[in-house]
């Protein structure tokens, strides 16, 4: 198995989106998901920029 980048920012982000997913389950519009994962990752105080733009 490859090395990890980030291990620990990796193990948080995961760690943030399974317990979205474990709280919401499935079914859900996609806005819901965004407003749950922006919650959790204020709370684990990870920095983030919700739906930022790039060029390609």
């Amino acid at each position: 198995m490859p090395d990890v980048f980030f291990k620990d920012e990796s193990y948080k982000l995961i760690g943030a989106c399974m317990e979205v997913h474990n709280q919401l389950g499935m079914g859900f519009k996609e806005v819901i998901y965004k407003d749950a994962i922006e919650i959790e990752f204020n709370a684990a105080q990870i920095p983030f920029e919700r739906e930022k733009g790039f060029k390609i």
